[in-house]
């Protein structure tokens, strides 16, 4: 299995650092050459791999943590997304919901990678806490996922597991998903909620 950060902005170095505490090899891209962020990239630890949009995507998982605005120009870089399972982390915060059609924002970022198996998730906390390990007072940080798909939510469930955290599934992405999903200027209920699991 191969892993993919398209954005390597707060929140993307933010989930390469998760990354980098289990010794796990993933691969970062934007839209900009790899060499502008490659010391970054070795900043954070040698399983960040900095690499051309067009080879990161590639991969079987790729977390998509562009501005919302961005995610057409990421779904281009493929021709076919079929068998790709993308981690939606984006907030679509200030969008309005008629230009979404009203539907919720991650069943829009869905149509542009039409063949891929979508799940909503990692996007509710703010990068400073993302970017802290997990693990805390003996409990696992919540991550929150949604999807239409089950298998895809089980997969990216296992997934949050191996790095530390407590995945906790919503269900569908028009059900469970607007909980943790910006609707024009309001924010859905459980974001910024920092909820810790002890087992």
């Amino acid at each position: 299995m191969t892993y993919s950060i398209i954005g390597f902005g707060n929140i993307g170095k933010a989930l390469a650092k998760t990354f980098t505490r289990k010794g796990i090899e993933v691969s970062v891209a934007t839209t900009r050459d790899p060499e502008s962020f490659a010391s970054a990239a070795a900043a954070i630890g040698p399983t960040i791999i900095p690499k051309t949009l067009a080879e990161a995507v590639k991969a079987d998982i790729i977390f998509l943590a562009v501005r919302f605005e961005s995610h057409p120009e990421v779904a281009k870089a493929l021709a076919t997304w079929r068998g790709k399972t993308i981690v939606d982390v984006t907030n679509a915060y200030g969008v309005p919901p008629e230009q979404l059609g009203g539907q919720p924002s991650s069943k829009f970022v869905a149509q542009a990678f039409s063949g891929a198996r979508l799940v909503k998730g990692f996007n509710h906390l703010v990068a400073a806490v993302l970017d802290q390990d997990p693990a805390v007072h003996g409990g696992r940080r919540v991550v929150f996922l949604a999807s239409d798909d089950d298998a895809a939510a089980a997969e990216i469930g296992a997934l949050a597991e191996k790095l530390g955290f407590a995945p906790i599934k919503l269900g569908g992405l028009s059900e469970g998903g607007l909980l943790v999903q910006a609707r024009g200027n309001s924010w859905g209920q459980l974001i910024f909620k920092d909820l810790v699991k002890f087992d």
